[in-house]
């Protein structure tokens, strides 16, 4: 396996232990995310990392329904949630998913990018997730430094779509993924 793919794994066990601390009751409370409640941060989170990832995999687009399901709406959704990372992650142990290219339906682009962008959408959106239910989302050094280079090879384009704020200052000690935080407008901090 290679190490996307690793980072893919570690990423999504930490997306999934998180979304399993979630409770009902903190589903209609805003999120970190702006304008999102936590809802609607756990429906975005579920359909772009989990669903998204295996459609990506089997290079199909998402169907409607899925786009427009309210994952929540399932008392079990953190279980399905992880369920579906899991069928996701299997789907990309095949060798030959990571050639070619991926048509997201916005933009076509090789196989490892789009993986690498799902592992940034798993640790960032995670750690959103985190933070708007008082919880920690840690991710171990090389991960951390994984994401870092994703996020900052991608941020002016992100930016220029309002996926990013502004850059935030963090300490010479920071870690690598909270650099990353920072370089996606994230205060680690906060």
């Amino acid at each position: 396996m290679n190490a996307i793919h690793t980072h893919l794994t570690v990423c999504a066990a930490e997306a999934a232990r998180v979304a399993r601390g979630v409770t009902t009751e903190q589903l209609a409370q805003p999120s970190v995310a702006t304008d999102w409640t936590v809802r609607e941060l756990v429906n975005h989170l579920v359909l772009y990392s989990a669903h998204g990832l295996e459609r990506r995999a089997l290079r199909e687009q998402l169907p409607e329904a899925t786009v427009q399901r309210d994952f929540t709406a399932d008392t079990d959704w953190a279980e399905r949630y992880a369920a579906q990372l899991d069928r996701a992650l299997a789907a990309w142990e095949k060798p030959d998913v990571w050639e070619g290219d991926v048509d997201t339906g916005y933009a076509t682009m090789p196989a490892p990018v789009i993986a690498s962008l799902i592992v940034k959408e798993l640790a960032l959106h995670g750690w959103d997730l985190a933070r708007s239910t008082g919880q920690r989302l840690t991710l171990p050094d090389g991960t951390g430094a994984f994401v870092l280079a994703v996020v900052e090879e991608h941020a002016e384009v992100y930016r220029q779509y309002d996926g990013f704020a502004a850059p935030v200052e963090v300490p010479e000690n920071a870690s690598d993924f909270e650099r990353a935080l920072a370089a996606s407008g994230r205060d680690p901090r906060a």
